[in-house]
């Protein structure tokens, strides 16, 4: 676990890009994770290079470093210019219609993005012949660490490091929120952090577009449990990004407390640790429940909210985090707070005063030590997100094309496209990985009766 140092106000240029990443010495040729297209006439620039640029440096060998429901994430070096980046598996994409139109979805979301803290995808790997593709590599930038595995580190967390932390995500959620985006599984997990503390939104496997029309029903299955919104758990057929607040607010809680605010075992437990913390929602809170979730909530009786109890996960847990807690916890998703809302409460003020004195890219430091401000501290997108050519994707023959047309298109002129070396023994390692096990997903949504 690596040691997060919150930089100081005084800083100069805010650090924001990964921070002392190292540059790897040259290796073994036949060790290398990448080879250049036989056809590139610049192949030769990227032969016999695996651990980096001739340039030296301390040699870092590929390795996994993190797995899930829809892909296996690896350490690797790109051999263009040495920097080690996270190389992303996504196996078996065309499995299913759902699966590959989610495939197609995240892509084209994570080359849209333009946020610091909305993880984008740098570059996409060539595809083999349509006729053979089955899987797609993408590039991002590599990060640390993510924020489950600093919470549950031994490492001290002061409120500085709370606040700082909380300000990214509602900043990243403003953004994707500006361009009509939920991203509907924001958990601990999915935040990644990088050693000078600035953390990136990932993972938009469930992400899509926000959906205007009430009558259109959407899926359940969404936000692993403990973070699960209670008009989910409720069974409704159509919510908003307020799903997303409720997923921070949880988030909050466990930065807050070091452990995980609702652990239930089922989601129907899920719904009951609420209620028992929150108190048993009123009528007009679960309008949008279905009535057997209604029933069930009754039964348990009236229970009176525990708000104190927010007061006892941590010396952190002020008066004024608890106030911004409790609302961002709000059961009727309707007055829950909204992102803007949240950012606007002035718990989060010195976090946003520590993230653009000396972290962020958007603020510069002057030779003179002066810091020069930008007038938008929470960009937002420039255009929404349109997802309008997922109606022409009717089978998967159909993605299958546009999604390889896709990836051909994302190719820089101005780089080498970069391909797999079937023949190095890290890939070899890399392709037999596995995505989660179903026993290590979240438990499916409540089928209410």
């Amino acid at each position: 676990m690596f040691h997060i140092t919150m930089p100081a106000r005084t800083n100069g240029a805010g650090p924001n890009n990964g921070g002392g990443q190292a540059i790897l010495a040259s290796a073994h040729g036949t060790a290398t994770f990448f080879q250049p297209p036989l056809n590139n006439p610049q192949q030769q620039s990227l032969s016999g290079n695996n651990g980096g640029s001739s340039g030296g440096g301390e040699y870092q060998p590929d390795r996994p470093i993190g797995y899930g429901a829809f892909g296996v994430v690896w350490s690797v070096t790109d051999p263009r210019d040495g920097k080690r980046v996270a190389l992303k598996k996504l196996p078996n994409v065309f499995q299913s219609l759902v699966s590959c139109k989610r495939v197609f979805r995240e892509l084209k979301m994570m080359r849209f993005f333009k946020h610091e803290n909305v993880l984008s995808c740098l570059d996409i790997l060539q595809p083999p012949h349509v006729d053979v593709f089955q899987e797609i590599y993408m590039i991002t930038e590599l990060m640390q660490s993510d924020l489950h595995k600093i919470i549950v580190s031994p490492q001290h967390l002061s409120s500085d490091h709370i606040k700082v932390f909380l300000y990214q995500i509602l900043r990243g959620v403003k953004y994707l929120h500006s361009a009509k985006i939920m991203h509907r599984d924001i958990k601990p997990g999915n935040l990644l952090v990088n050693a000078n503390c600035v953390l990136k939104i990932c993972d938009f496997g469930l992400a899509r577009v926000i959906e205007d029309d009430t009558s259109k029903h959407m899926t359940q299955e969404v936000v692993t449990q403990y973070y699960r919104a209670p008009e989910i758990l409720m069974g409704a057929n159509h919510y908003t990004t307020s799903v997303d607040i409720w997923s921070v607010g949880c988030i909050f809680g466990e930065l807050l407390g070091r452990r995980i605010l609702f652990q239930a075992i089922s989601p129907i437990q899920q719904l009951e640790l609420i209620t028992d913390l929150l108190g048993t929602p009123s009528l007009s809170d679960m309008k949008y429940a279905c009535e057997a979730a209604k029933r069930h909530v009754i039964s348990r009786g009236p229970k009176p909210p525990n708000l104190g109890a927010f007061y006892t996960l941590g010396s952190s847990a002020t008066q004024e985090a608890v106030h911004l807690l409790c609302q961002m916890l709000n059961l009727d998703p309707e007055k829950r707070l909204n992102v803007h809302e949240a950012l606007n409460h002035p718990y989060l003020d010195e976090g946003r005063l520590r993230y653009h004195s000396c972290m962020c890219g958007c603020c510069i430091s002057s030779p003179n030590g002066v810091r020069q401000y930008t007038r938008d501290f929470e960009t937002v997108a420039d255009r929404a997100f349109d997802d309008e050519w997922e109606n022409d994707l009717t089978s998967i023959t159909k993605v299958k094309d546009k999604l390889h047309l896709f990836i051909f298109q994302q190719i820089n002129s101005n780089r080498v496209p970069l391909c797999i070396n079937p023949s190095s023994a890290a890939f070899k390692s890399f392709a037999s990985s596995t995505v989660a096990h179903p026993n290590e997903l979240p438990p499916s949504p409540i089928r209410w009766e």
